[in-house]
């Protein structure tokens, strides 16, 4: 019995834990882009908790991520559009007006990281032609698969990679 019960515990031992590894992609080939200015990184960090909570379709959670990323855009030189459009996001009181206002702040993230300098990975605009009542609505991302957080699982992966920031 105790031999079985040794063999039983290397065999738990043995097993290899993938869910600690980071997969940054939708093949694993592709990871969070590095920024040389160090606020910014920790921002776009904030950015991307955002639309994450966007996608999940959590109103509370998008909320308090956005007031996070508000704190970290104040330490972003030439982020006040950003800031208010967080702000925006932050004080929306609905999913539905939380992602308008995202739109706005995608829009000012995506001119501070075109202006950034990325040493390692890259961005990803997105867009979906069907958000905000049809006129569509860009998104930065880490990866190239689409997680639309307009729609969240309604229209999980509508939407396209516009351009690609390196």
């Amino acid at each position: 019995m105790m031999l079985s019960l040794a063999v039983l515990s290397l065999g738990a031992f043995a097993q290899h834990d993938h869910s600690k590894h980071q997969m940054n992609g939708a093949h694993g080939n592709e990871m969070a882009p590095e920024f040389e200015n160090e606020n910014l990184g920790q921002a776009y960090v904030k950015y991307i908790a955002l639309k994450d909570a966007l996608v999940a379709s959590d109103a509370g959670e998008a909320e308090a991520k956005a007031a996070e990323l508000v704190a970290a855009l104040s330490k972003v030189e030439n982020a006040d559009d950003a800031i208010k459009s967080a702000t925006n996001v932050m004080k929306a009181g609905s999913l539905e007006a939380q992602r308008k206002a995202f739109s706005e702040l995608s829009t000012h993230m995506a001119d501070l990281v075109k202006k950034a300098d990325i040493s390692a990975g890259a961005v990803y605009v997105e867009f979906c032609p069907m958000a905000n009542g049809g006129e569509g609505a860009h998104w930065l991302a880490n990866e190239k698969q689409i997680n639309n957080p307009y729609f969240g699982d309604k229209m999980l992966r509508c939407g396209k990679v516009k351009e690609t920031i390196k």
